[in-house]
C-alpha cells in the first residue's frame, strides 16, 4: 500500500505541474507594458464676464452665466491678460457690452457703463474702475473693483448709478490692471 500511495502522490504532484505550466503560473514574468500617453489637451476654462452694479453710497458686485469657449489644443499657452478696449455708454447688451458708445450724457442719465474688452488668459487678475468728477477738486464718486478669471476674450462691465442728477462738468473713469493702470476715458456731464 505504500508503494501505491507513493504512485498516486508522484502522478498528483506530476498532474498539478502540468496545469500549472498550461495556465502560465510557471512561465517568466512578462514586461510591463508601457503606459498609454497621456492626452496632450489641456481642458479650457470657461471665459468669465462680470458685471459690477453698485448701489447709491455702495459697492456691491455679481457675476453674470459664464459662456463656454472652446479653443484648438495647440492654443495650450496664452498671452497675458491685457485690456483691449474701454467704451462708456448708459445701455449695455445680453453680452454686457455698451450697445452705443457715448462720451456725453445728460444730468438724469441713471446709470453709467464701463465695458472694459480683454484678451489673453489669467488664473485671477482684479480690474478696477475709478469714477472721478473732475471738477474743483477731482472728486472721487466711486472705486470698484472685480476679479476676472479667463483663458481668451472677456467682458467686464462696470456701472455707476445716481438716482438723483449728476452734476454737470467733466468726469474721468480709469480702467487699472492688477493696480496698474492701463484705460482712461473722460466724459462728459451736461444738458443738451
Amino acid at each position: 500500500m505504500t508503494r501505491s500511495l507513493r504512485s498516486l502522490t508522484l502522478c498528483g504532484t506530476l498532474l498539478a505541474s502540468l496545469l500549472l505550466g498550461a495556465c502560465g503560473k510557471n512561465e517568466p514574468p512578462t514586461p510591463a507594458s508601457p503606459p498609454a500617453p497621456a492626452s496632450t489637451a489641456t481642458p479650457v476654462p470657461a471665459s468669465t464676464t462680470a458685471v459690477i452694479a453698485p448701489a447709491p453710497g455702495a459697492s456691491t458686485a455679481a457675476a453674470a452665466p459664464a459662456a463656454s469657449v472652446a479653443a484648438p489644443a495647440a492654443e495650450t499657452a496664452s498671452a497675458p491678460l491685457s485690456v483691449a478696449k474701454l467704451t462708456l455708454g448708459s445701455a449695455v447688451n445680453a453680452d454686457h457690452q455698451v450697445t452705443r458708445a457715448n462720451d456725453r450724457f445728460a444730468p438724469n442719465t441713471k446709470s453709467i457703463y464701463a465695458s472694459v474688452a480683454t484678451e489673453g488668459s489669467s488664473g485671477g487678475a482684479t480690474l478696477n474702475a475709478k469714477w472721478s468728477y473732475l471738477e474743483g477738486q477731482g472728486q472721487l464718486v466711486s472705486n470698484i473693483s472685480q476679479s476676472i478669471a479667463t483663458d481668451g476674450p472677456a467682458t467686464t462691465t462696470f456701472k455707476v448709478e445716481n438716482p438723483d442728477l449728476w452734476p454737470e462738468g467733466k468726469y474721468q473713469v480709469e480702467i487699472s490692471l492688477d493696480g496698474k493702470s492701463v484705460a482712461k476715458q473722460a466724459f462728459q456731464i451736461r444738458k443738451s
